[in-house]
């Protein structure tokens, strides 16, 4: 079986499947086993967080991408707009080995202007600088996958507006980023840049290794709930507010 699908993927063509990113809990034997033997299957998951609103905890992941991310040899995107989306099937037809996980959300998403952001292509090194401070010098980053981007680009605005300067690192691939090498690593996430925020609506699991042990993760401490999308935001935190407020509680946390 491995060899006929490692035949259909130099052919051009890919096995996937598609599903809730909740219900990849059903399929994790063939995750584990696409990655184990080395299988470049195409998992695409839709719904992927507690943005699926009114269906509850139950149609709500949590842990999952964390628990994605560990398996070895799974690549996976959580990408933050249509044109991110695009890069990310160019990445994965070209692998000839590893199986992807293609995580995409159930709202509508902004598609950026990219004639005033940072070219899309950036996926490719998992990591890229979205929208800069100025003249390249930031106070604070803020790193984001998905829909959590955009909350990101809209408080590096209200922080300009309050004199502090952040920078927005679009990270839709952690695997794809660790295989950068330590330059293009440290020209997105300079280490003499301490004060940093996450944003995802997953569980903050891993989230220390690109912000520190001081640095703010903004994610799910607890399982979701029932309720529209804006009230559960809210109510957890996902709001250009908390992001504004993590951002000057780093800044100030860390001597200039």
């Amino acid at each position: 079986m491995g060899a006929i699908l490692n035949g259909l993927a130099l052919a051009k063509l890919r096995v996937f499947g598609s599903g809730f990113l909740i219900f990849s809990d059903y399929g994790r034997g063939s995750l584990r086993l696409a990655a184990i033997m080395e299988l470049p299957v195409i998992y695409i998951f839709t719904h992927d967080s507690i943005g699926v609103g009114e269906d509850g905890p139950t149609h709500q992941p949590v842990e999952h991408l964390p628990s994605l991310r560990a398996i070895p040899g799974l690549t996976v995107i959580r990408p933050c707009d249509a044109n991110e989306v695009a890069e990310a099937w160019r990445v994965m037809m070209e692998k000839k080995y590893d199986p992807v996980a293609l995580i995409l959300s159930r709202q509508a998403l902004p598609t950026w202007d990219r004639s005033k952001f940072a070219p899309a292509s950036g996926l490719r090194q998992g990591a890229y600088v979205l929208s800069d401070a100025t003249d390249g010098k930031p106070t604070v980053l803020l790193i984001a996958t998905g829909s959590e981007v955009s909350l990101c680009v809209d408080a590096q605005a209200a922080l300009k507006q309050q004199g502090v300067e952040a920078r927005v690192v679009s990270m839709p691939s952690w695997e794809l980023f660790e295989q950068q090498d330590e330059a293009y690593r440290e020209s997105v996430l300079p280490t003499d840049i301490k004060a940093r925020v996450s944003v995802e609506k997953a569980s903050r699991f891993g989230w220390e290794r690109y912000v520190g042990l001081e640095g703010d993760r903004i994610g799910m401490r607890t399982f979701g709930a029932s309720a529209p999308l804006k009230e559960l935001q809210k109510k957890f935190g996902f709001t250009v507010d908390a992001v504004v407020s993590a951002a000057r509680e780093q800044v100030n946390r860390v001597p200039r």
